[in-house]
């Protein structure tokens, strides 16, 4: 049991500290995003009904409301409404995400494009995107549109350079990183420097909290990727070799493609080289996985970025956010390993 079932015991209470402080500010996100997704179109409606009903940790709205109180912003509504588009941005991937992976479960729910089809479930991903630019517009600030929009632009590209490496299990780390800093740690990234904008910051504190949030979500992706490969748990609604099934190379095929031997290598290649992978194909991973301790390895490139995130925040006023926002580095982590 290991490493997993000790971080699984060590999960600190952070993210819900946080939950919990922002709690009545959550609460108005909420409705802010059933509000603004309200249609006529009676199709529209039910399957953004569906989605709000799906829940979800709301993590990027959180970061946008605790670094927005950490950095002093108490008057307005306007932490409520860019976390409102933050969500929105993040929704709208989603949906784009399982019609392009043909995902079947969400948060362990049957994924829109399973309900309804793919292209109602592309539309409504658009649906959401523009909503969330409305909101942008409203809110008046150029560089909160000019961070969401070109974080938007970001992530599309990421996606695509996904599909373009997808089955090379000769892939690069560096361009993993790449792909993975593009379609989530981006907008972990402009989630939490909306707080520092919207509290009139200067320019090295908006860059403090870019930085933590570009970090936290690495580690946070990082996180995701290693739990599709571990073996021993099997949690947080997400089964053991999604994306292996898909097709995607991520990091722990990456580190696992270096440490095997050749014959282990052209394996890989073939195995991921099919359009098909069978359960066996899945089985044998794994046990190379194990067999080279990829799991630890993918742990001590996760905790790389925990220790940047950390140190990033050392520059702001000790403050409960702050040290919530500190701890919250280790949820992310944590949570999935």
């Amino acid at each position: 049991m290991g490493t997993v079932i000790q971080l699984k015991n060590q999960i600190n209470n952070s993210y819900f500290q946080l939950k919990e402080s922002l709690e009545n500010k959550l609460l108005l996100v909420e409705e802010k995003i059933k509000t603004r997704l309200s249609s006529d179109v009676e199709l529209v409606q039910k399957m953004t009904d569906y989605h709000i009903e799906t829940g979800g940790k709301r993590l990027r709205a959180l970061l946008t409301l605790g670094s927005a109180k950490m950095c002093g912003y108490t008057k307005g509504t306007r932490d409520i409404n860019l976390a409102a588009c933050v969500e929105l941005i993040h929704s709208a991937t989603l949906m784009h995400d399982d019609v392009i992976d043909n995902g079947s479960i969400r948060r362990g729910k049957k994924t829109l494009n399973k309900i309804w089809d793919n292209h109602s479930s592309v539309l409504v991903g658009d649906y959401l995107l523009s909503r969330c630019f409305e909101m942008m517009v409203e809110d008046g600030n150029n560089e909160v549109l000019k961070l969401l929009s070109s974080t938007s632009s970001k992530i599309a590209q990421g996606e695509v350079l996904q599909l373009q490496h997808q089955g090379e299990v000769d892939m690069l780390e560096e361009t993993y990183l790449k792909i993975i800093s593009a379609k989530t740690a981006e907008l972990f990234a402009a989630s939490t420097k909306i707080g520092a904008i919207l509290s009139n910051m200067k320019n090295k504190e908006k860059e403090a909290l870019e930085f933590y949030g570009r970090n936290l979500g690495l580690t946070f992706q990082i996180a995701d990727d290693t739990l599709d490969y571990n073996s021993e748990l099997k949690l947080f609604g997400k089964k053991i070799g999604q994306d292996f099934y898909e097709g995607k190379v991520t990091l722990p095929i990456i580190l696992l493609f270096q440490k095997a031997n050749k014959e282990e290598r052209d394996k890989l290649k073939e195995i991921f080289s099919k359009k098909v992978r069978s359960e066996n194909e899945l089985v044998y991973t794994l046990s190379l996985i194990k067999k080279y301790n990829v799991i630890k390895g993918c742990y001590q490139k996760a905790e790389h970025y925990i220790n940047l995130a950390s140190n990033s925040l050392s520059l702001f006023n000790d403050c409960e956010e702050k040290s919530i926002l500190e701890n919250l580095t280790s949820f992310s982590l944590a949570r999935n390993f």
